[in-house]
């Protein structure tokens, strides 16, 4: 190995250590408080050398939730299927299911309300917005085929399913059922419930900003 690569690996290691430390420290004491210095005592380093890879907190931040988005969105995850409701049931699954594998991503990402927001440096996360345009567009198709009403909006109905598997992936990650209750259970009730209310053309009150992040 060449001294350029090796330096290469050890700049890669130290800035994952520095991420895996912020990480765990937003999501134990909430992003608000925690600072550069913390983090950097987490790892012994100096504040001044966390600032040799990443030039804020801030910054810090948005490449976790980088890192966590495209986890989300990683090909391997994408629906195997070519029913038009199913991929629509299967995507906001996903989103469950990657509150499950990675938690701290999560609730960094979706339930901190401290954090800045992403939509401040789109630039950096286009695909996210790239991604959601897809989805959007598929609900779209779904509607124009007459699988849902045609005074659907699909933008409402992104949001208006998101809110409910969001909701039980926050009530199981703060532990708020019971002990015989099964988080996954609910999970898809609540997603088929909304669903089937949404298919039988129950009117829906809520307009979405296409526009909004």
């Amino acid at each position: 190995m060449g001294v350029k690569e090796r330096q290469e690996r050890e700049r890669e290691a130290v800035a994952r250590a520095i991420l895996d430390a912020a990480r765990e420290l937003f999501v134990a004491e909430g992003y608000r408080n925690v600072s550069i210095r913390k983090i950097a005592e987490k790892i012994e380093y100096s504040p001044a050398a966390i600032y040799g890879y990443f030039e804020s907190k801030d910054d810090i931040f948005l490449a976790l939730a980088e890192e966590g988005f495209r986890m989300l969105f990683a090909p391997a995850h994408e629906a195997a299927t070519v029913d038009p409701i199913e991929k629509i049931r299967a995507g906001f699954w996903r989103l469950y299911e990657f509150s499950k594998e990675h938690p701290e991503y999560y609730a960094l990402m979706f339930v901190d309300r401290s954090v800045p927001p992403i939509s401040h440096d789109w630039q950096r996360f286009g695909f996210v917005r790239e991604m959601k345009g897809r989805f959007a567009a598929h609900i779209q198709s779904v509607i124009d085929a007459g699988l849902l009403p045609p005074d659907t909006e699909a933008d409402a109905v992104f949001r208006i399913l998101m809110a409910s598997i969001h909701g039980v992936a926050v009530i199981r990650l703060c532990g708020r059922l019971g002990p015989h209750e099964d988080a996954d259970a609910l999970a898809r009730d609540t997603l088929e419930a909304t669903l089937t209310g949404l298919r039988a053309g129950i009117a829906h009150t809520f307009h979405s900003d296409p526009c909004e992040s």
